[in-house]
């Protein structure tokens, strides 16, 4: 259910693209539904935010509009037409529900099977939120009624110390013939807690389930619970990776996204921020105080103090400290950055060595390229970007400008603060401003 329209949040984006840990809030159900084993999953919109969820999930699911904001009565009666037919049971779920765990889900729907239940309800020990409703137990366990969170103190003394998750299990044919007796509240809204009541008068059977931790049932209603839900997955990812076998020397000033991978035996140290689709080999040192968002970094690198951005670093490359790749940066194998170097849109070869402050944009160095310190590559021109090649075995003198589009030849050196207007032929010594040929290598 994603129909909602998220007020408490004060945003423009709709609440359930909301990102923890760098992931849109909607697609911790989506994905949990399917890791359950639901054989199809469809995704309660309005017409509203219709196109900005599906942008965001495309083809993955199925979509029901909800016409109009009729409650979550109206949001599940809106998709029963597209399982008519075929569905012996039916998982509903909100889009806010980032917390819950596959392990309560399953718990979930083995109780439902089990106990040949109509309605079965996920439910936490009533000492956590006090923004859920509450469910009324009979004497034999069973659920009689639910009590929404406004209306739990005019009900206290016939209420369970239980609070109802928001997660349900249903006969899809039971569910299908009771939907249409739901009666709109004060609101005009259609409750489908209401369907409690609804199946234990009818003796329909509606069992309780327990949520395996209790902050599974936090909800996300505003920007204050957005900020908890993040600390809990957070948590969890650490978590993860330790036991996986990634070292996290202080864990708590470490952040990594949900989307992120690391290998084994890799240490990340404190102050590091992982973010986006980042992957990290195995063997690796991460910071400290680095920041990495949507990079690949292979095995057995260092990133000391360094910022990534969209960049690539194939297997025993390090960078740092105090160094920048912007997008499209590349390194290959057994490349050495080292301090105050900023690269953007640029390919560095198999052991080349930048160690010392410069910039590299637009650019191709060779293999085994040594850049000196304050190499720069210029590259705009005040119209447009141009690119500079250094080619293989290249030595590229302190204070080098190079003034693209511009070519240094294989094995050719240029002087200490020579300005490189023209190609450089391959085996040259160039020096100068404007940078001349001097001597022939060969």
């Amino acid at each position: 259910m994603a129909a909602g329209e998220g007020k408490r949040m004060r945003s423009r984006i709709p609440k359930p693209l909301h990102r923890i840990c760098g992931k849109e809030m909607i697609r911790y159900p989506v994905e949990l539904m399917k890791v359950a084993g639901a054989d199809r999953v469809i995704v309660v919109v309005s017409p509203d935010n219709r196109e900005a969820i599906k942008a965001v999930l495309g083809e993955t699911v199925e979509y029901a509009v909800q016409e109009q904001a009729d409650g979550t009565g109206g949001a599940v009666a809106s998709c029963l037409q597209l399982l008519h037919g075929n569905t012996e049971n039916m998982l509903v779920v909100g889009a806010d529900t980032a917390l819950v765990q596959l392990d309560s889900v399953n718990t979930l729907l083995e109780t439902h099977s089990e106990a040949a239940a109509s309605m079965a309800v996920l439910t936490a020990p009533s000492d956590g939120p006090s923004d859920l409703g509450r469910v009324v137990l009979s004497k034999g366990g069973k659920i009689i009624r639910i009590v929404e969170a406004s209306e739990v103190e005019g009900n206290r003394d016939e209420l369970s110390p239980l609070f109802n998750a928001g997660v349900y299990c249903f006969k899809y044919s039971w569910l299908e013939r009771s939907i249409g007796k739901l009666r709109p509240r004060p609101s005009g809204e259609l409750y489908l807690t209401d369907l409690a009541a609804i199946g234990s008068r009818a003796k329909a059977g509606v069992s309780p389930v327990l949520v395996g931790e209790m902050e599974e049932v936090i909800g996300i209603n505003n920007r204050s619970q957005l900020a908890i839900a993040e600390a809990v997955i957070r948590d969890r990812i650490r978590e993860q990776w330790m036991l996986a076998g990634v070292t996290m020397t202080d864990p708590g000033t470490v952040y990594i996204d949900a989307d992120v991978t690391i290998g084994m035996d890799t240490t990340i140290l404190p102050n590091t921020i992982l973010s986006g689709t980042t992957s990290i080999g195995e063997n690796c040192e991460i910071g400290p105080n680095s920041v990495i968002r949507d990079s690949a970094i292979g095995h057995n690198c260092r990133v000391t103090s360094s910022a990534l951005e969209e960049a690539t670093m194939e297997d025993h490359t390090d960078i740092g400290p105090f160094s920048h790749l912007r997008p499209g940066a590349y390194l290959e194998s057994g490349v050495h950055i080292g301090n105050y170097v900023e690269i953007k849109e640029s390919r560095f070869r198999s052991g080349a060595v930048m160690g010392h402050f410069g910039y590299a944009g637009d650019a191709t160095i060779g293999a085994r390229v040594n850049v000196g310190a304050g190499m720069i590559t210029c590259n705009y021109d005040g119209k447009a970007k141009h690119r500079t090649v250094v080619e293989d075995d290249a030595f590229i003198g302190c204070d080098t400008m190079l003034v693209a589009p511009v070519t240094v030849g294989e094995g050719s050196i240029t002087g200490a603060g020579a300005v490189v207007t023209k190609d450089i032929p391959p085996a040259r010594l160039a020096v100068g401003v404007p940078a001349t040929i001097k001597r022939n290598l060969k």
